[in-house]
């Protein structure tokens, strides 16, 4: 799973926020094409049809855990480098138990999953267990795809950001944060969807 691209350029000499200026290779976004789903906060892992994994990204200058598998190659401007890494021992001991809470069975060579619940990175999305989400797996085709749309969307949607996936593969996404509206947001209560998860 390599990174994901964004679908705005960001301002990283200013204020870091996105301005309506499209990254080369996301135009396929604003033309139409592709599906839009929704972005889970919470941590990236795979099953490889043997054993789970975990995003990690070695940044620069820093040793590659033993046993992982990268995604793609260094960026070449930050030096970071995603890997997948072994899931195992206690610091992944909420992943492992989301992992439990799947029901037998539903576990796919090679697909991706979000890891959200209470102990993973803040529980922004308001979980009450340890769950699993597969990437791609909620559709927000109501969401715009032209910069103003999509900023007031997020407005009112209380959500961490879109991804859309390409039938050839590609995806780009987009978050809250990168027009400067807060996550989590402080009214955001889980819908029906996510109790039901949760």
């Amino acid at each position: 799973m390599k990174k994901i691209i964004s679908l705005f350029q960001r301002n990283y000499e200013g204020d870091r926020l996105v301005r309506d200026e499209v990254v080369p290779g996301a135009e396929w976004v604003i033309e139409g094409e592709g599906l839009g789903t929704r972005k889970w906060d919470g941590t990236p892992v795979m099953f490889n049809g043997m054993d789970w994994f975990k995003r990690y990204d070695v940044k620069k200058g820093r040793t590659v855990p033993e046993g992982s598998i990268p995604c793609q190659d260094p960026d070449p401007i930050t030096g970071h480098w995603p890997h997948w890494v072994p899931v195992s021992g206690s610091e992944d001991r909420w992943i492992v138990e989301a992992i439990n809470n799947l029901t037998t069975g539903e576990e796919i060579a090679g697909m991706t999953y979000e890891a959200c619940g209470p102990k993973i990175n803040g529980n922004a999305e308001g979980f009450a267990a340890h769950v699993l989400i597969p990437h791609g797996a909620t559709i927000k085709d109501d969401c715009p795809r032209d910069f103003d749309g999509i900023k007031e969307y997020f407005a009112i949607t209380p959500i961490e950001g879109i991804v859309w996936h390409h039938r050839d593969g590609r995806m780009v996404k987009i978050k809250r944060k990168d027009f400067g509206l807060s996550w989590p947001c402080p009214s955001h209560v889980p819908d029906a969807e996510e109790s039901e998860k949760g």
